[in-house]
């Protein structure tokens, strides 16, 4: 069974920094790109970064791109996302995953997430 456990959240100021972890489990970590995603208040759910098997590339939404950083250690089936410079437009429900491709095929499997809550 599919598990992912989210963590490392927590309420910041702004201008402050995150790293959130994600611990993965029930399928071939390895073969699969990662992503994170993230919902705020009244929005739908949007990719926020990804990386490759392999961790030799990686893609950002523009909102956050130069303040966070996506990596993957593929020995520990862990994904990570480093958030710095967060603005109170982070403000949301953290998740990782697979490509959403290969979550609906093994039938929509997701995490608890994680808050992030960025106020002063």
């Amino acid at each position: 069974q599919v598990q992912l456990v989210e963590s490392g959240g927590g309420l910041v100021q702004p201008g402050g920094s995150l790293r959130l972890s994600c611990a993965a489990s029930g399928f071939t970590f390895k073969s699969y790109a990662m992503n994170w995603y993230r919902q705020g208040p009244g929005k739908d759910r949007e990719l926020v970064a990804r990386i490759t098997t392999t961790g030799d590339s990686t893609e950002y939404a523009d909102s956050v791109k130069g303040r966070f950083t996506i990596s993957r250690d593929n020995a520990k089936n862990a994904v990570y996302l480093q958030m710095n410079s967060l603005k109170p437009e982070d403000t949301a429900l953290y998740f990782c995953n697979r490509d959403l491709v290969f979550i609906k095929k093994s039938g929509g499997s997701w995490g608890q997430g994680t808050q992030v809550t960025v106020s002063s």
